[in-house]
């Protein structure tokens, strides 16, 4: 199976690596010209993915033109940025797999309504799961859900795609991968905080569990199944996500829990916390969906600059309720 890449930071560069490995060329776009000439020349991403050796089955581009003939594209830029990047591509039918994890800001489409909506005749697809990108491209055992509506096409991703150490889950949700992978980039925000702010362990715990209940609440209300936000791409990716520094959206929330400005820590970040721009946005789709996310609000109150203090305190003083809603 010849696949396409788009984006090559470090999340996008190790599913290339991942590709290659099946033996067939891997195109990669890239936006930056120093990620082409580090991948051609060097057969290493020094600039996302430092330290990591890439097949030379791995040839960069930074013409986008360069991914068809493809027999899948595989989709890694930025959530915000999936439709213009996509208006540029001609496609046809070839399968998108989507591997950004957000909603559109604006729209609060998710990125598979954004991608149909650009290419309708391609076949949707969703990668989602708990996966550091740096485990990823070493090799060491991974798992995640990829879904499609589409029989036929899924069966055939998943046995391009899949290797030994990257297991892949077959499903049919594709509402419920994406929802469970936008999520918990908030949710993440929310326990970075918590440790940030050295609230402990408990706190940590309390707020995965509850935070998850948010994302099934929001799930099940945009049509998704339960049992897939129970799996890998929603609770799997949402515990890897809220317990390590290595989770970009985790670390920012570790800063605004010690205090400091959102503005400051997203200006001196070189890769996309995604959950800073999804929050926003999710709270307008729960709000329209009549979805009550209180952990989210909190998040995109820290966000807006309202004080951690205040925040923490404003969700500890919430009215007891039953555990069921």
């Amino acid at each position: 199976m010849r696949i396409g890449v788009i984006g090559g930071g470090a999340w996008g560069t190790a599913l290339a690596q991942v590709a290659a490995a099946g033996g067939a060329p891997v195109t990669l776009w890239a936006r930056e010209p120093e990620v082409v000439e580090s991948i051609n020349e060097r057969h290493a991403n020094d600039l996302f993915l430092p330290g990591v050796k890439l097949s030379p089955a791995v040839n960069a581009t930074g013409d986008l033109a360069a991914l068809a003939g493809s027999d899948a594209v595989l989709v890694v830029a930025p959530a915000q940025h999936v439709g213009a990047v996509l208006g540029q591509l001609a496609v046809g039918a070839t399968p998108l797999v989507l591997c950004a994890k957000g909603i559109e800001a604006g729209t609060r489409r998710l990125v598979g309504e954004v991608a149909a909506a650009v290419h309708p005749r391609a076949p949707i697809a969703v990668l989602s799961g708990p996966t550091f990108a740096h485990e990823v491209a070493a090799g060491l055992p991974t798992a995640a859900t990829l879904a499609c509506a589409d029989a036929a096409v899924r069966d055939a991703l998943v046995a391009g795609l899949a290797r030994p150490a990257f297991r892949l889950y077959a499903s049919d949700d594709v509402i419920g991968a994406e929802i469970g992978g936008a999520v918990k980039n908030v949710l993440a925000i929310a326990c970075g905080v918590v440790e940030g702010a050295r609230l402990g362990q408990n706190a940590r715990a309390a707020l995965i569990a509850r935070g998850f209940a948010e994302m099934t609440r929001f799930g099940l209300a945009r049509g998704a199944r339960a049992e897939t936000l129970a799996g890998l791409s929603g609770l799997g990716d949402l515990v890897l996500t809220c317990s390590s520094t290595s989770s970009r959206n985790f670390s920012l929330g570790v800063g605004l829990g010690q205090g400091r400005a959102a503005a400051d820590l997203l200006a001196d970040r070189r890769t996309v916390a995604e959950g800073a721009f999804t929050a926003p946005v999710l709270r307008e789709a729960a709000a329209e969906a009549g979805v009550e996310m209180p952990v989210t609000d909190a998040v995109c109150a820290l966000l807006a600059g309202e004080p951690v203090e205040a925040v923490i305190a404003a969700l500890l003083a919430r009215p007891l309720r039953d555990e069921r809603g």
